[in-house]
Parts: structure tokens; C-alpha cells; sequence
């Protein structure tokens, strides 16, 4: 580990532990644990819940949700920017449609979903899906729309097959659009899958937040709450942060970081 990466360790530590240091004193403060109690009462909750075996079923099926949607959203959306990108007259023709699902609030396209599929885990991907399929959409357009036009010419001169041309000369370039997608997507849709969880399905972590919530346990829904968050960041760290790295390295980008690029809407 090189020292840069130390360093950015040690700040990261230092942050959390202030984090928790203000949550603590804000808990004595208020010296009511039914409200809110203190890091070390949630971390005994966490801890029952871990030795009971009652807390890895509840995040299995959640994982499963984000995994499923996850995966949906960036396959078609990627397929979809894609098309709209080497197609400005298919573009002209479904920007209002981008528009207004980007537009469309989370919590109406849930309950639609619920209401017109079912309380069923059909309705649930669904819901998720379609919440993050416009952004996705919208960052591969813009990534295929920017693509070098010198490569398209030379693609040309070597009458590439198109399956060999999105092959071989428009998905490399996609690369850090790719990554930005995956970041700002995993970051959504697990909040959403909460949401999704906590209106209609009958187990997940945002099931089982619903369920404190109802019984007033603070202390439950902060220690389903932080599991999960601290699984996000793993994921967060085993798995986008290299992916970035590396989407940055086919641009030339010496930090390696996908996150530099700032991709602008395509003109209708």
C-alpha cells in the first residue's frame, strides 16, 4: 500500500471515529435511548442480531434485489444510451420520454408498480429498474455521443462489422461512462430497494426497518441500517473503486479516477 493510500486511510478513520464521537456525545446530551441511543447500544443490537442468525437472511434477500436491479438497469440502459448515441434521430424521438422518467419521482413509480404487477418480487426489481434505467440512459448517450469520430473513420476505411465496431471501437470508450454509471447506480438503487422493501415486500433490511419503526425500537432500525451501509462501502471499495481506477487508465488519467469526467446532457 503506497503512502498516498495510507494517508487517505488514516483521514477516513479519523472522520468516522469524530462521527462517532459526535454521535456519542449527542446521545448523552439527550440521555434517551428510546430517541437516540448511544453507538455502543446499537452495537449490541447489531451484535444479537448477528449471533441469532436473524440479520444475514434479511441482507441476502436485500443484496439479491440490488444484484438483480443493479444488473437490469445497467445492461438495458447501457444498450439504450448506446442506440441513442449513434442515433440522433432515435434521439430526438425518445428524449422526451428520458426526460420524463428522470423527472419521475422514485415513490410514484414504486407504488405504480405495486398497483399495476402486484405486491410481488416482480414489482419490486421493476420498481428499482425503471428508477435508474433513465440515468443510465442519459450517461452512455452522452459517452457514445462523445466519442472520437476519428475511430468511426478509420472503422469505416476497414469496413468493420458493426458487432466488431461496438466491440472493438465504441464500448472501450465507454469504459469511464461505464464506471460513472455503476458508481452513481449502485448509489441509488440500494437506498430505492429500502424504500421498495419498506412498502411492499415481507423481508430485506428495509422490511425489518418498517417493522422497528412501527415498534418504536430506534436502537433496531440504526443497527439494520448501519449493517447494511457498512456492506455498501465494502462494495464500494472491493469493487467500484477499481473498476474506476481502471476506466480511468484507458483515458490516460493518472490518478485513475472515472469520477473526474463530468459528462453534459446530449442536445435533443
Amino acid at each position: 500500500m503506497d503512502k498516498t493510500r495510507i494517508t487517505s486511510v488514516r483521514y477516513t478513520a479519523l472522520s468516522l471515529g469524530g462521527l462517532v464521537a459526535l454521535w456519542a456525545f449527542a446521545a448523552w446530551v439527550k440521555a434517551d435511548p428510546e430517541i437516540l441511543p448511544s453507538p455502543l447500544a446499537v452495537m449490541v443490537v447489531l451484535a444479537d442480531l448477528i449471533a441469532k442468525g436473524t440479520l444475514w437472511p434479511q441482507m441476502q434477500a436485500t443484496l439479491t434485489r440490488v444484484i438483480l436491479s443493479f444488473s437490469a438497469a445497467m445492461v438495458l440502459g447501457t444498450a439504450l444510451g448506446i442506440l441513442l448515441g449513434l442515433s440522433p434521430r432515435l434521439n430526438r424521438l425518445f428524449d422526451p420520454w428520458v426526460t420524463v422518467f428522470l423527472n419521475l419521482p422514485a415513490l410514484v413509480v414504486i407504488v405504480l408498480c405495486y398497483l399495476w404487477i402486484g405486491l410481488n418480487e416482480v414489482a419490486a426489481i421493476t420498481a428499482v429498474t425503471l428508477n435508474k434505467l433513465a440515468q443510465v440512459t442519459v450517461t452512455l448517450r452522452d459517452g457514445t455521443g462523445a466519442r472520437d469520430r476519428r475511430l468511426d473513420e478509420m472503422a469505416g476505411l476497414y469496413r468493420m462489422h458493426r458487432l466488431s465496431y461496438l466491440r472493438h471501437v465504441v464500448l472501450p470508450q465507454l469504459a469511464p461512462y461505464l464506471a460513472i454509471a455503476g458508481r452513481n447506480g449502485l448509489a441509488m438503487i440500494w437506498k430505492i430497494v429500502l424504500v421498495v422493501e419498506f412498502l411492499g415486500r415481507s423481508n430485506g433490511i428495509g422490511f425489518k426497518i418498517h417493522l422497528h419503526f412501527q415498534n418504536f425500537q430506534t436502537a433496531h432500525v440504526l443497527a439494520y441500517a448501519l449493517s447494511f451501509v457498512a456492506v455498501m462501502l465494502v462494495i464500494e471499495i472491493a469493487v467500484i473503486q477499481p473498476w474506476e481506477r481502471a476506466a480511468g487508465r484507458w483515458r490516460g488519467d493518472t490518478r485513475g479516477d472515472a469520477r473526474a469526467l463530468t459528462p453534459r446532457p446530449a442536445a435533443p
